[in-house]
């Protein structure tokens, strides 16, 4: 593992066990207990029915590649890496998430099928990332 000088995630207590679970290499998200909804990304209640019987629940970390963009021109210096691709990977249990494609940009497609990668970026942080199925 080299030094990583990118920002990282700052978890919160909403958040904190979608961290926890990712050091752990488990893709979990929250699912409403009143309406069984799952719920992405992390927060107090539900935005289906706004019950706050909200749990944490593991998911296949299977999807498929709903859109994306390929970044060759960084935002800031920090991600100067590029190109890279940013995704919005649509799983299998239907939340949308925002993520990183780790995979050649010539090689994406929407609606490929993807898979959760784990990327232990540090000692005690891991970022939760696809690549093709």
């Amino acid at each position: 593992m080299s030094e990583y000088f990118k920002p990282l995630p700052k978890p919160t207590p909403t958040s904190r066990p979608f961290w926890e679970a990712a050091k752990r290499h488990e893709l979990t998200i929250q699912r409403c207990g009143a309406c069984k909804s799952f719920v992405y990304y992390p927060r107090d209640r539900c935005p289906k029915c706004f019950s706050d019987q909200l749990s944490w629940q593991r998911v296949s970390g299977r999807g498929k590649l709903y859109s994306y963009t390929v970044v060759r021109r960084a935002s800031a210096r920090s991600f100067a890496d590029g190109p890279y691709v940013l995704g919005i990977v649509e799983l299998d249990e239907g939340p949308r998430m925002t993520t990183n494609i780790v995979a050649a940009p010539e090689k994406v497609r929407v609606e490929m099928p993807v898979e959760v990668y784990f990327d232990d970026v540090t000692p005690d942080r891991t970022l939760v990332k696809f690549k093709p199925a």
